[in-house]
């Protein structure tokens, strides 16, 4: 049995309207994260998928982040099975930091990775 590649974009690509699906934790998302990400926890995805399908629905592809990656591949995974447009980015925050691309907090202090 062969599967087909998981969708996989460098943070370069990812547009700065994107749809950005964080599946990190609540202490992950709380230290930094992506302005405007829709944040739903990998262990919360299951009971809160119809906000991702909605999100969608106007056609839009998501970009699913974790820390380094290997969370977003499997909620990537699975929503590519669901028949949603979604690509993992390679790398998760770590990437994301270490390319300069905005972060932020929600309570305005500087933003990092956990």
């Amino acid at each position: 049995m062969s599967f087909a590649p998981l969708p996989t974009v460098d943070v370069a690509a990812v547009p700065s309207d994107a749809l950005v699906l964080d599946v990190r934790e609540n202490d992950e998302w709380a230290a930094g994260h992506v302005e405007g990400a829709l944040h739903i926890p990998m262990s919360e995805f299951a009971g809160r998928l119809g906000e991702v399908t909605e999100a969608v629905a106007d056609g839009r592809r998501a970009y699913v982040m974790c820390r380094v990656g290997g969370r977003s591949a499997q909620v990537t995974q699975y929503l590519v099975g669901q028949g949603v447009d979604a690509a993992n980015i390679e790398g998760g925050m770590q990437a994301w930091d270490g390319a300069g691309r905005p972060m932020v907090t929600d309570n305005g202090s500087p933003a990092l990775v956990l």
